[in-house]
């Protein structure tokens, strides 16, 4: 047997392994309850019809000096081989009829799926593998087209898709906006109609295209040719134009929507701070969520009407630098233990800290303090009242007034001359504002002395403490500050709910804020959002996430690990870090972290 065929045996039944593990863990049927292209194709047929895409791709990619019939019969195989996992499972149905007893997602809807409706399972089988055929065929002629074309297409299409999967949510944008003719004639009940999406598709392939072509190089040569007078004047415009845009946002959103901006922002504010201990200095903490859980409870006992803290609450305004400062107290205190503590030791140490915390919060040693597992209630929302919000409403009303002929506005004064951040529109404001100081702290703390030492300890922490640096302080300043934005972030929580209880505080926090990280890009502040945005923002958008959401962010977790182990936006150092020497990208070196073995002379 050749190399090439086994390459292509090989592609093919891994593709057909992905496709079946997908319909048997449950996703394909879960995920066929959303059209893509109204009633032409589902998300859950797009994720059935995928790999035998990427199988033909894949095949093609590396029989670059084949003959162009080799390429594509290689490929029609591999789309093909790909469909027969998928075809033995369709077999198996008809033999073993309590199949559902062991695999629970086997379902008559899923082999209805996986037979394209065909009545007669057999030849719906043999169907799919020819179609799993042609589509191999297809990811060979896209392999086949120029860069030049290929990237253009590629980027349309995942635009169109993303457009027509989230084509609820942009209903509900333009539901005030536009008419309801108008909304039928672009969207179904679920999906974009097929007119819209092929126009679509179009259009953004037609831009794509452009800006590879010329567009981009004139945008940068005429960045390049203007004065600094005019830089700084254009920089002003783009920041304005984003500070506007950030102020209406709420409005154009909507109440589901700003919900989901707000957990985002939550899990941005938490993966700044430990963005500090694990991107910055490489001290992999696992118990964040502890500070999170300070800054949430200091809050609560500060402010809340509940018999629990002080007799006369404080404003929030008041509490908010009180949570801080004990978040970092907590931080630095169980910094201490591990100071000698590197790589997994440290990892086990603070999940230790983590788990502590929690059963501390809900045992009944502290419920006289802290409510036990019945938390505490009746924590006020976070408001602006008095003076300053006399002065902001001079400001905010008149603005308002000419934003609502545009069916728009931002943050506005009550009846009462308050400002409460109660509803999630309003509650945007605080996690943007928030959101701000902390890019603006880590921006700094990235370009200061500080955070090159971090960077220092981080590449190796025997050379840095040679070179002169205290590895102890900086080690120590490192957890303080990381836990900083965990108390503020918890804070907002606090207020935000109204009530906080143990359960709130699980290990998975921490999880979820070191995957953001991990998918970002480590010691990356922009990665911080982008990971927040896909792992936080994406699941929250799409209701069938729900179920798989565990399961999705460890594939993820994964395929970023195998395919871009530097994130999806790294920063510069890190990505050398993995890329040394100018090393292939597409393959990663040898981890250079281990310690080489030396011949003796």
């Amino acid at each position: 047997m050749s190399e090439e065929l086994r390459r292509t045996i090989k592609i093919g039944l891994i593709s057909g392994a992905i496709t079946l593990s997908l319909g048997m863990i449950g996703i394909i049927d879960a995920f066929n309850q959303r059209f893509v292209i109204t009633d032409v194709m589902t998300l859950g047929e797009l994720l059935l019809f995928i790999m035998p895409l990427v199988a033909g791709y894949l095949v093609s990619s590396r029989l670059q000096k084949s003959s162009l019939a080799n390429k594509f019969l290689h490929g029609g195989a591999a789309g093909i081989l790909s469909g027969v996992p998928t075809f033995l499972l369709i077999l198996l149905t008809l033999v073993w009829e309590s199949i559902r007893n062991s695999f629970i997602n086997v379902k008559p809807d899923l082999i209805s799926i996986l037979t394209l409706n065909n009545e007669n399972v057999v030849v719906g089988g043999i169907l799919l593998m020819v179609t799993f055929g042609i589509l191999g065929f297809v990811g060979v002629g896209f392999a086949l087209l120029p860069e030049r074309f290929r990237r253009p297409i590629s980027l349309s299409l995942a635009w169109t898709i993303g457009s027509g999967v989230m084509s609820d949510i942009l209903i509900g944008v333009l539901r005030p906006r536009l008419s309801t003719d108008a909304l039928r004639s672009l969207f179904g009940s679920t999906g974009l109609q097929p007119v819209p999406f092929a126009v679509l598709f179009v259009v953004l392939t037609a831009v794509f295209f452009w800006w590879r072509q010329g567009g981009e190089k004139r945008y940068h040569s005429l960045r390049q040719n203007l004065t600094p007078s005019q830089q700084k004047s254009s920089r002003r415009i783009s920041i304005s134009l984003l500070i506007i845009f950030l102020l209406i946002l709420p409005s154009l959103l909507g109440v589901y929507l700003s919900e989901i901006f707000n957990e985002i922002g939550r899990f941005i504010l938490m993966g700044l701070g430990l963005n500090i201990a694990i991107g910055l200095a490489g001290l992999l903490d696992l118990g964040y969520v502890t500070n999170f859980a300070v800054g949430a409870y200091i809050m609560a006992l500060l402010t809340s009407n509940s018999g629990f803290g002080l007799s006369e609450p404080i404003s929030f305004w008041l509490a908010v630098p009180v949570c801080i400062v004990a978040a970092m107290f907590t931080g630095f205190f169980l910094a201490l233990p591990v100071l000698k503590m590197r790589g997994d030791y440290l990892a086990i140490a603070t999940l230790g800290f983590g788990e502590i915390i929690r059963v501390l919060a809900r045992s009944d040693a502290l419920k006289p303090f802290i409510g036990g597992a019945q938390g505490i209630l009746q924590i006020p929302s976070a408001k602006i009242e008095g003076f300053i919000a006399q002065i902001l409403g001079y400001v905010l009303d008149p603005i308002n007034n000419f934003l609502q002929q545009f069916e728009l506005g931002i943050l506005a004064t009550n009846n009462n001359g308050e400002i409460v951040f109660g509803n999630p529109p309003q509650l945007y404001y605080l996690f943007i504002l928030a959101s701000l100081l902390m890019l603006f702290v880590s921006r700094r703390l990235n370009n200061s002395r500080t955070g090159r030492r971090w960077m220092a300890i981080r590449e190796d922490e025997d050379v840095a403490a040679a070179m002169g640096i205290n590895t102890t302080n900086a080690k120590v300043l490192a957890f303080t500050l990381s836990a900083a934005s965990g108390g503020l972030a918890g804070a907002i929580f606090a207020a935000k709910l109204g009530s906080i209880f143990p359960s709130s505080f699980e290990l998975l926090i921490s999880i979820n804020v070191l995957s953001l990280i991990i998918v970002g890009g480590l010691g990356s502040i922009p990665g911080v959002i982008v990971g927040a945005f896909a792992l936080v923002g994406i699941p929250q958008l799409l209701s069938e996430f729900a179920e798989f959401r565990l399961l999705l962010y460890g594939i993820a977790l994964i395929v970023m690990m195998l395919v871009r182990p530097e994130g999806l936006w790294p920063s510069e150092v890190h990505r050398r870090e993995i890329y040394r020497d100018g090393d292939d990208e597409t393959n990663p070196p040898v981890n250079e972290t281990a310690v080489p073995v030396t011949a003796k002379s």
